[in-house]
């Protein structure tokens, strides 16, 4: 693994619940199944893969908006997983839609044309996990007009 790698430990609390510790000074997280299984008392695998590909995408846009000096904020970002079976029957996420709205208009920001060519580039979940099924992502601005 390279330095630059990301541990994070996990300790079974009780059947499908499970404690995840990401290090010193992050606040840890339960994590558990849906019933049938678990009892639903925190984000499934299913919850967690589609969040660290929504947080990225977000963070991968403000980032490239504050470049230029932009100030997009809030930013609200929503992600779908698909979730089907494959060939040997078994649920896999075939692929995952992510919706990011501005806070502002787009007539707000500059150089909005060459950030939205190139954000998501720079996301190193969605551009892994794209990899293994398809990711769309679709960007808004705040008076609800599709920009991506």
């Amino acid at each position: 693994m390279s330095q630059d790698a990301v541990t994070v430990r996990l300790t079974q609390v009780q059947d499908y619940q499970f404690d995840v510790d990401f290090g010193a000074g992050i606040p840890a997280l339960r994590c558990d199944e849906p019933p049938p299984l678990g009892q639903n008392q925190g984000p499934s695998p299913m919850h967690l893969l589609a969040a660290a590909v929504g947080n990225c995408l977000s963070d991968s846009l403000l980032f490239a908006l504050r470049k230029f000096k932009q100030e997009p904020e809030p930013l609200r970002t929503e992600v779908s997983a698909e979730v089907g079976r494959n060939a040997e029957n078994r649920l896999r996420v075939l692929g995952m839609r992510a919706t990011l709205t501005l806070g502002v208009p787009a007539a707000a920001l500059e150089h909005l044309d060459r950030v939205l060519a190139s954000f998501e580039q720079y996301c190193t979940v969605t551009q892994s996990v794209a990899q293994g099924f398809p990711v769309e992502i679709q960007v808004f601005d705040a008076t609800g007009a599709r920009l991506k």
